[in-house]
This record gives C-alpha cells, structure tokens and sequence, in this order.
C-alpha cells in the first residue's frame, strides 16, 4: 500500500480532482488529499468538502473512507481510498466544536498553523514562536478525543515540541523534511522529531523541490531524507508524503502574490517543483535497490501511517 499523507488541488468548488487517478499505478493506496488552509473560513471549507466528496463518489478508482478497514478494503482491489486534511485552524472559525463536525465529512488531519502565528500557536516562518496557546492546547484535546490526527506540518518548532507534550494520540509530520539535510525553515530538526515519535507518530518525507534541496525533487534526494529521519527515530516512525500540487501552475501564482504566507525561502532557488505521482510510485525499487528489506519498504510506504490511523481515527468516547 502506498499512503500519501498530503497532497493538494486548486482549493476552489469547480477543481477537478480528477488527477488522483494517477496514482493508480501504485497498486492500492491512501491519499490525504488537503480542503483548506489559512485563508479560509470554515463556510468555504464546508463548500469545498461538499464539492470535493460528490467529485471523488463519482470517479472510478477512487472511494472515500471513513475507516482504517475501508482503506484496507479499497486498496486491496487497486484502488485509492481518500480522506482529507487542513493546513491551519481558521477553517474551524474558533469553534472547538467544528472538530467533530470536519471529521464526520471526512478530515482526519490538521495543522493548528500554516507558517505564521495564530490563536492556536507560533509558525515555522515566524522569528518567534511562543508555542501553543491555551486554545490551542484545547484544539488538541479535542483532535485527541473525536478522532482527528494533530499535525506539526508548517507550524513552529516550540509548538510542534507542546502539541507533542500534550497530546495523548500519535501526532505526525504529515509531509516534514529533515534539516539535517537541508536547512530549510519549513524543515524539522532532530529534536522535532524525536518528538513526534514518542508520541508515537510518523514523520512523512515530502517531495517538493525546495525542502528537499535547491529545488531537487528526486526520488535521490527522497531517500536521503528518509534515510536520515530512520537513523534519528527508526523504522517506524517514518513515512512518505508527496505534498503535490496538482494544481502547481496556481500554487506558483499564490505564492508569488501572497508575501504575508511566504517569504523568500519559497521561491530563492527559483519556481518551485514537486515530485508527481507518477515518480512518487517508484520509490519502493529505489529503496530496494538502496537495499531496504521488503518489511522496511512497505513501514515506510505505508504501515506507519497507516498505524497511526488506527491508533487515532476512532473517537474516545
């Protein structure tokens, strides 16, 4: 099973998601795919899902699921299984009580910020991060308790290090590189990470170009991520994430006119590049020609991850 833990469409109602079709040559799998971000209130948020859920009901291949056991099923017949994630906690519009309402339509995963500060916390672009607020720490309480998995992607380094100290359910870099490697202000450090795996989590290696070297998105550079996030926290606490921008000709757009959710470390080594799907599906040979067991491989690929789901996605109560 291969289990991608972020990837990205145009975030409008009219985006055709399509696209996720090519992940089919990968044999079976999980795709997260993202339905919102800072900019978004919780009434274009609901909007999109709505789109988003009718689009993917019609599209053979690809099946929504709702469980651990539904992503076994879909995958096991070819298919993609897909739920959805949120980059940033302004889609809840501060109501604690939009967490059970987003799971039920399908989100299972969250990052309190997306690269500056909020009410929940510091970004990882910010020059200060003073680590998780009191709402913020209530926001992961409440993640814990309906089922949705907290996530460090884009948040600052102090409030990854709180959100781990305080939650009581695996949290994840969902699509995190290492900045042992490449020093990268979106990147996590070794302490970071360490962090995330004694909750329990998975760090998921990303394939966009400028986090995991000077624009190099390459199966090469992927694993020396990867290889890196094993030697800090083992086997079973990485992961793969593509972060892909179907939609990579607007995202470039974005980035370039939206200086207050992007500086310079976006766009220095010129526009940015991602790894496609279709690379993506090759990394199991490039880890087996690496010399990585089958049980290493397939952990990475996708048991992590889908581990951390089925420790997380059931509610406490």
């Amino acid at each position: 099973m291969l289990w991608d833990q972020h990837a990205c469409v145009e975030l409008v109602e009219t985006a055709d998601i399509g696209d996720l079709r090519r992940y089919r040559d990968a044999g079976g799998g999980f795709v997260s795919l993202n339905v919102g971000y800072a900019p978004h209130g919780p009434e274009l948020t609901a909007s999109l899902l709505r789109s988003f859920r009718a689009q993917v009901d019609a599209i053979e291949g690809v099946e929504l699921a709702s469980t651990v056991a539904d992503i076994d099923r879909i995958a096991a017949r070819g298919d993609t299984a897909v739920a959805f994630d949120l980059e940033d906690c302004a889609p809840l519009g501060g109501d604690l009580d939009a967490v059970g309402l987003l799971v039920a339509q399908g989100v299972r995963t969250l990052g309190p910020t997306y690269n500056h500060a909020n009410r929940a916390g510091g970004g990882c672009l910010d020059a200060t991060d003073d680590g998780l607020t009191p709402w913020g720490r209530d926001l992961v309480a409440e993640m814990n308790r309906r089922g949705m998995v907290p996530d460090g992607s884009h948040v600052g380094a102090r409030t990854t290090l709180d959100m781990c100290a305080v939650s009581t359910r695996p949290v994840v870099f969902s699509h995190s590189n290492m900045r042992a490697v490449w020093d990268h202000p979106r990147n996590i450090t070794d302490d970071q990470a360490r962090a995330v795996a004694d909750t329990g989590g998975v760090v998921g290696i990303t394939g966009v170009g400028i986090f995991l070297g000077p624009n190099t998105p390459t199966l090469d550079a992927m694993v020396r991520h990867l290889e890196c996030a094993v030697e800090v926290v083992g086997i079973r606490h990485v992961g793969v994430s593509t972060d892909f921008s179907f939609d990579w000709p607007t995202f470039r757009d974005t980035v370039a006119a939206s200086p207050e959710l992007y500086d310079d470390s976006y766009t220095r080594w010129g526009p940015m590049e991602w790894m496609p799907p279709e690379t993506f599906v090759g990394l199991g040979p490039a880890l087996a020609a690496r010399g990585w067991t089958d049980a290493d491989t397939a952990a990475v690929l996708g048991g992590n991850f889908r581990r951390v789901a089925a420790e997380s996605w059931e509610p406490l109560e």
